[in-house]
């Protein structure tokens, strides 16, 4: 897949981000990355990826009662780029407010692959496990854990809480270098 093609999934998804964010900060940063985006596109390359969006059935489009179009992702293409953006995701580590961000979950043993999936990735983002299926991380992650969550269709198996205090403070202080 080309980069043009890769970035205009990337902004459509970038709709359905906002859906999901329900915070200012976040909403003004996905906005401000998918205009930085935008104009870095070659509008000759746009035109022609679109055309083959459509071909390949990634995108589709709705003529509205005023005239105009809206462009929006098939199933197919919302996978796909979530794929993409998922394989780039990070977790910014502002400075701690002093609040644990858990993540808590009892996927049934038919689903393992997902939990496996799902307990890989959250590693990955660099949260400590408590338990087996307890993992927990000082800084902002909500909106992350969600895209995690429904990327891999885990909603009603995962539970997220904020802790403002845990017996094991320091413990925890000690293995994200936090003071």
């Amino acid at each position: 897949m080309s980069a043009t093609k890769e970035k205009i999934l990337l902004l459509l998804l970038a709709g359905t981000s906002l859906g999901f964010t329900h915070q200012p900060y976040r909403q003004w940063k996905i906005l401000n990355q998918t205009v930085r985006a935008w104009k870095n596109i070659d509008k000759k390359e746009l035109r022609k990826e679109i055309k083959n969006l459509y071909k390949s059935k990634m995108i589709s489009q709705k003529t509205n009662n005023d005239g105009s179009f809206t462009i929006f992702l098939t199933d197919k293409g919302k996978a796909k780029a979530l794929t993409y953006h998922f394989q780039e995701m990070v977790i910014k580590k502002d400075n701690w407010d002093g609040k644990w961000r858990i993540v808590v979950f009892d996927i049934p043993e038919r689903l393992r692959k997902g939990r496996d999936a799902l307990r890989l990735k959250i590693k990955e983002l660099g949260f400590y496990e408590l338990q087996k299926s307890v993992f927990v991380f000082p800084y902002e992650c909500k909106d992350e854990i969600d895209f995690v969550v429904e990327f891999f269709n885990l909603r009603k198996y995962v539970r997220f809480g904020i802790l403002e205090k845990i017996d094991n403070d320091i413990h925890l202080r000690k293995i994200f270098n936090l003071k």
